[in-house]
């Protein structure tokens, strides 16, 4: 069904473009077919069902350039919820060892409703932990993030180092260089969509530097840059990983991507905290782009990435949520505020805008996705956009400059949100589940996370 968004009380189509005052949107199929003054798209909209944008702003779909979804099992561990890095890690492996594609169905729809309901329309999940006999556990995935709507890139990930190869996790969540690279194909051959507006898409993405082998990131980009796939993995975290790289390969992180010719507009990384002066002007270079993980970067203590320089040096940069088990929510107008934030502790009120944020979190997220089909609403391009309600508590006193609204009063719920031009969510309500539905998915999980913490009764 087409859709006429009525009279938009404010509008940004995102990137440089100003804010607009009393703009309509006519979506045609999955697209946008024209923006303008109501009187001039009324006479196209046909049989489209026409929805009121008053009182209303509409933005872009933000875009989630990194995830863990499974991990929305296990968050607020009170076991983990003051460690760094590696030691969360060490002991969450375990955990994560036991759970089951199903597992994977169950989170993958709950980090999906929740960052479709916080503004979000693509995201990316880093799913790079396959406990033994459960590798159908990717086609779960695409089936749950189907059934939500979201637009989704999945990353199939992986980790070929174990602790006794020198690696951090255990040899039950690994798996070989051969079977992952064969099930990688059979997945892309199977779920892939590589035509414009494709709703789903893989990326060939090698966990880290501390949990695969060299050959094993070799082989992947090259199968990946053979086949027209994005690549991605951690990078440059926190300090304990440049002090393994530097044990393990006599390098930093970054240079180790260099050496393995992983450093190209191809590939982007999570994080990015520790790299150098002397290493973003050769990032620049590359290209290669940054998932900018701030909550998570606080909540382990891991640092601050210097994303005032990555935006002078012309680094491509996105904004993620990361693992609902170091952010603990999936809120991604939360995370694009706090990437505001972060970056004025570090550089001072004048370094960064709402704008310069809210860019990073729409356009920039589908740059280094490699997608020239959203991040804007211009005719042409997919019909992912979200709107806030303008009445809100939150809201009160600061109409003055709406969009930079959303992200200094933390307008963190969506009351419309639109993907492949389908409505999700109208007047704060999802349209595919029910209250009920969402009711028992909460307690479907509660059961499970607390199954997993405390062991079956």
């Amino acid at each position: 069904m087409n859709l006429f968004i009525k009279d938009i009380s404010y509008f940004w189509a995102g990137g440089d473009a100003p804010v607009l005052e009393h703009v309509s949107l006519l979506v045609e199929g999955t697209k946008i077919a024209a923006v303008g003054p109501a009187a001039e798209l009324a006479s196209k909209s046909g049989s489209a069902r026409s929805i009121s944008g008053e009182g209303m702003i509409v933005i872009p779909g933000l875009v989630n350039t990194h995830h863990h979804f499974y991990q929305t099992l296990t968050r607020n561990f009170p076991k983990v919820q003051d460690a760094e890095l590696f030691e969360w890690l060490i002991n969450l492996y375990p955990l994560w060892a036991k759970l089951t594609a199903e597992d994977f169905h169950l989170s993958t729809t709950v980090a999906a409703l929740e960052l479709l309901k916080s503004g979000c329309t693509t995201a990316v999940d880093h799913s790079y932990l396959v406990p033994a006999g459960q590798s159908h556990l990717y086609e779960r995935q695409v089936e749950a993030a189907k059934r939500a709507g979201l637009r989704f890139h999945l990353c199939r990930g992986s980790m070929s180092r174990s602790k006794k190869d020198g690696g951090l996790p255990p040899d039950s969540v690994v798996q070989t260089e051969a079977v992952i690279m064969e099930e990688t194909d059979r997945l892309v051959k199977k779920v892939h969509e590589a035509q414009p507006g494709g709703m789903t898409r893989i990326v060939v993405a090698p966990c880290s530097p501390f949990s695969v082998t060299k050959e094993l990131m070799v082989e992947a980009k090259r199968y990946a840059n053979k086949n027209g796939l994005k690549c991605h993995t951690h990078l440059a975290e926190t300090h304990d990983e440049d002090d393994f790289c530097i044990k393990m390969y006599g390098c930093r992180p970054f240079e180790l991507m260099e050496q393995l010719e992983w450093m190209d507009g191809n590939s982007f990384y999570a994080h990015c905290v520790h790299i150098s002066g002397t290493e973003i002007p050769r990032m620049a270079k590359a290209q290669g782009g940054v998932a900018h993980c701030p909550t998570s970067n606080m909540r382990l203590g891991s640092g601050i990435a210097p994303v005032v320089e990555y935006q002078k040096a012309g680094v491509p940069v996105g904004i993620a949520v990361d693992g609902s088990a170091s952010n603990d929510c999936s809120n991604m107008m939360l995370e694009v505020r706090n990437a505001l934030l972060l970056q004025r502790v570090k550089n001072g009120a004048k370094c960064i805008t709402a704008k310069d944020v809210l860019k990073m979190g729409t356009l920039g997220g589908a740059k280094i996705l490699g997608r020239d089909d959203i991040g804007l609403l211009q005719p042409g391009f997919e019909a992912d956009f979200v709107g806030f309600r303008l009445d809100s508590l939150r809201q009160a006193g600061s109409s003055t400059d709406p969009l930079a609204a959303l992200i200094f009063c933390a307008v963190d719920t969506v009351d419309l949100s639109v993907v492949h031009g389908e409505l999700l969510i109208n007047d704060g309500k999802f349209t595919r589940f029910s209250d009920d539905e969402l009711s028992e998915i909460v307690r479907l999980q509660n059961c499970r996370s607390r199954e997993l913490y405390f062991g079956k009764a």
